[in-house]
């Protein structure tokens, strides 16, 4: 295998990036947005370096090969095999979001969320004038299972049509297992909700753990679901702005490329589309020194958070780079913690409020980073919480 350098401190000043709303104070560090501080794969920056040279930047027609370098990824990597005709490339996981949800739900309708929640999920639900159902995920024991009580309940509830699946789970941490996303799944066929299954954190992985596409377990469950994915975490991508939904139902299929057209998203770009050849066709051995370095990450802040602050646990990681610290022995809300956490520690994280009422209390923190810039953060961190 080779090196890869995931220690490389990379300036973002001056880069423009989505990780600051305005020019921020020059001594805060943000650990909030879910993009990484790593350059991408190499063979991924050759990619885009020959697309460049060529010049030519513009209308472009996905070819077979984009999808031949997605079939066989899913196929190699993950045991999965979604046929051509079923996926559809789009911008980004959030148009694809809207665009599904316009398609398959009417203003009204409630579509499950099981919560704490990546925060998109309620803002597409309100946006087509839908009403997020939560379902509170148990936290016992310093980890997170589904209560498939509850779930069999709210699934019930004849207003409610579909149902938002985030496999892996942002914030929680939890990496679905199959058992689990059956039971979802037979919940799910027996009260007629349909699954949209946001799979984008899919390829970050923990050591000890799998992902399973919700797809994957059966041919029933494919034609009951759409999936959507996208490199842009694993590879670090998000501004080439490429993702992908799969859907193995042709009448959903139609329906949700007819509100993508009604929508007028528009189509990838060249640069996603060689970037993501690129990324599936060259970059497994890269991506699997990312989860490596991710995975030592981690440790690292369990450790330090056990040893320096062991009134403030980390749930266990098991898939994504978002770690999920339970803050409620401070005895404010997360907001207020943020806002010390930035005012006193000028640490940039997101407070847990914003992913439901069930993250009251939490944080979350990016650990895709160098480790210098994660001993910062943790420093930093510490600093605030025993002031």
């Amino acid at each position: 295998m080779m090196n890869y350098d995931f220690d490389e401190l990379i300036p973002r000043r001056g880069t423009h990036s989505v990780k600051w709303d305005e020019q921020p104070a020059p001594d805060i560090l943000p650990m909030w947005v879910a993009d990484m501080d790593f350059r991408t794969a190499p063979a991924v920056i050759e990619a885009l370096r020959r697309r460049v040279e060529h010049g030519i930047f513009g209308y472009a027609k996905v070819p077979e090969s984009y999808y031949a370098a997605i079939t066989r990824w899913f196929s190699r990597r993950h045991g999965w095999a979604p046929e051509r005709e079923g996926i559809h490339p789009v911008t980004g996981v959030i148009p694809a979001l809207a665009a599904i949800l316009r398609a398959l739900t009417r203003p009204g309708d409630k579509v499950l969320v099981q919560t704490p929640v990546y925060n998109h999920f309620f803002i597409s639900v309100a946006n087509n004038g839908c009403e997020a159902a939560e379902c509170e995920l148990i936290c016992r024991d310093n980890t997170y299972t589904i209560d498939f009580e509850a779930l069999e309940h709210t699934a019930a509830d004849p207003d409610v049509k579909l149902m938002l699946l985030c496999n892996p789970h942002n914030p929680a941490g939890r990496v679905w297992t199959p058992e689990e996303l059956r039971r979802i799944g037979e919940i799910c066929l027996r009260n007629d909700v349909f699954i949209v299954a946001d799979e984008i954190h899919c390829e970050l992985i923990m050591p000890g753990f799998r992902y399973t596409p919700f797809a994957s377990l059966s041919e029933e469950f494919a034609r009951h679901s759409v999936t959507c994915t996208s490199p842009s975490k694993a590879f670090n991508l998000a501004g080439l702005q490429v993702a992908n939904i799969f859907a193995a139902d042709g009448s959903i299929r139609a329906r949700i490329e007819e509100a993508l057209g009604r929508n007028e998203t528009g189509e990838i770009s060249p640069f996603a589309i060689d970037a993501l050849t690129a990324a599936y066709n060259e970059g497994a051995e890269w991506l699997d020194a990312l989860n490596a370095y991710l995975h030592e990450n981690y440790l690292f802040l369990r450790d330090y958070l056990t040893r320096e602050l062991p009134r403030y646990p980390v749930l266990p990681l098991e898939g994504t780079y978002l770690a999920w610290i339970d803050c409620r022995a401070a005895g404010m809300t997360s907001e207020a913690l943020a806002d010390r956490l930035l005012t006193e520690g000028r640490l940039f994280i997101n407070p847990g409020a914003i992913y439901g009422p069930a993250g009251e209390g939490f944080i979350r923190l990016n650990i895709a980073c160098p480790r210098t810039l994660l001993i910062d953060g943790l420093e930093r961190l510490k600093k605030a919480l025993t002031l």
